[in-house]
């Protein structure tokens, strides 16, 4: 009698240290799986963030374009006016005028917005492009890893599928300008 509680004991214990690996096999199958869902996610996310500071610098630059080219366009037409006149002393008002324009000239300072808002511009592209490229990737792990063996049975029977990459939208916020250079 001894002898067959000791084969039981042995015999159950052997069936739970199965049960516990099939238990612990599947949920680590899992686990990976979601952590591959929270990559995808992120990086998903981290596209969306960058689009959205894409749109918010757009209208920055033309903002900047356009009071750059409204300053020009009036210190122009100031120096235009000027000459225009013949006495002695519009002559001096106008060479004082052109040194005082030539001071005050804010084209380095508008420029220099342009080109750093360019700048920030140029990087938020590539940000996007680095962000989607990672997206990508992160899709394709866990398709490979979803497809595996075992994992594709073990996977199926959780809900879990393949995600299908997604492509490249062009769709406009509706926050985003729509005539960007109209009157």
């Amino acid at each position: 009698m001894k002898f067959s509680w000791k084969l039981l004991l042995i015999v159950i214990a052997i069936v739970i240290a199965v049960v516990l690996m099939f238990v612990f096999g599947f949920q680590g199958v899992q686990n990976t799986a979601i952590s591959y869902e929270e990559q995808i996610s992120t990086a998903q996310s981290d596209i969306k963030v960058q689009e959205k500071r894409r749109a918010d610098l757009i209208p920055n630059l033309v903002d900047c374009v356009k009071a750059y080219d409204e300053h020009e366009y009036k210190t122009l037409m100031s120096v235009i006016e000027a000459r225009g006149t013949s006495s002695d002393a519009s002559v001096n008002e106008i060479q004082t005028m052109i040194s005082a324009v030539a001071e005050a000239y804010p084209e380095l300072k508008s420029s220099e917005n342009y080109r750093e808002l360019m700048n920030e511009l140029a990087t938020t592209e590539n940000l996007i492009a680095n962000y989607r490229s990672n997206y990508n990737s992160f899709i394709k792990k866990y398709n490979q890893y979803v497809r595996k063996f075992p994992n594709r049975q073990i996977l199926g029977m959780l809900g879990y599928e393949q995600v299908e990459y997604s492509y490249l939208t062009y769709n406009v916020s509706e926050d985003a300008p729509s005539n960007l250079f109209g009157d």
